[in-house]
């Protein structure tokens, strides 16, 4: 099993896609059914914010056929590793102000996966980027929007960031990345072939309204990766 959480033959080829900001039951159950390998809550705040029993009845309970990840804000790491257990998550993902020592106890007392958040201004990582992606073994890469932690659609600067990007799997081999921030059916190839990701992560990108995810665009999306993965072999 790699650091992402993901398994060796991933559900869209040799990229795994997520589905995030999930707020009903039947969009997961629909995403799974497209064949995402995760499926993903928020509890880090926003309209698409679940409670603790929300993120229960959206994600469902563990099974092989998906991982579960819930996306946690500034919440300290015994509320994380509190939620992680309730929920016996598989991946926890912190959008907040993560540390490598936080990242650890998280995974540490819970032997969960842990993807922390780099969120990218302009094309270059930020700092304390590879001190994460030590800790985690995985970063997700997302746009910095102030004052919003995510789904926002904006998407980053895909080619600006190839040198940052394979400096970091050159200095941490097995690094995972995770690629969020303005995916979409239409583009999310072209992300692939310049950043190769290990996963992109899709929230706002496959909706038809906040927080309600529209089928059509879930398969297009699962669609073109697939096809931007075959490419890559």
């Amino acid at each position: 099993m790699s650091s992402t959480g993901a398994s060796d033959t991933t559900r869209s080829g040799s990229v795994a896609v997520k589905i995030c900001g999930l707020t009903r039951a039947s969009d997961a159950e629909g995403a799974e059914r497209s064949g995402t390998a995760y499926v993903g809550a928020i509890m880090a705040g926003g309209a698409r914010q679940l409670s603790v029993d929300g993120a229960r009845r959206v994600l469902g309970p563990r099974r092989a056929t998906v991982q579960r990840v819930v996306v946690f804000g500034d919440q300290g790491a015994e509320e994380v590793i509190r939620t992680v257990q309730a929920l016996d998550l598989e991946v926890a993902q912190l959008h907040g102000h993560a540390t490598p020592d936080g990242i650890r106890t998280i995974r540490r007392e819970t032997g969960r996966t842990v993807w922390p958040v780099l969120r990218v201004v302009g094309t270059a990582l930020p700092e304390g980027a590879t001190g994460l992606a030590e800790a985690a073994g995985v970063v997700v890469l997302d746009a910095h929007v102030v004052g919003q932690l995510g789904g926002t659609g904006v998407a980053l600067d895909w080619g600006g960031l190839q040198h940052d990007v394979w400096a970091l799997r050159e200095s941490i081999p097995g690094v995972q990345i995770v690629l969020a921030g303005g995916l979409r059916p239409h583009n999310v190839e072209e992300a692939i072939r310049l950043l190769a990701p290990d996963v992109v992560d899709v929230s706002s990108g496959v909706e038809t309204s906040t927080g309600v995810k529209d089928p059509v665009l879930v398969e297009q999306f699962i669609a073109a990766v697939r096809s931007a993965a075959g490419m890559q072999r």
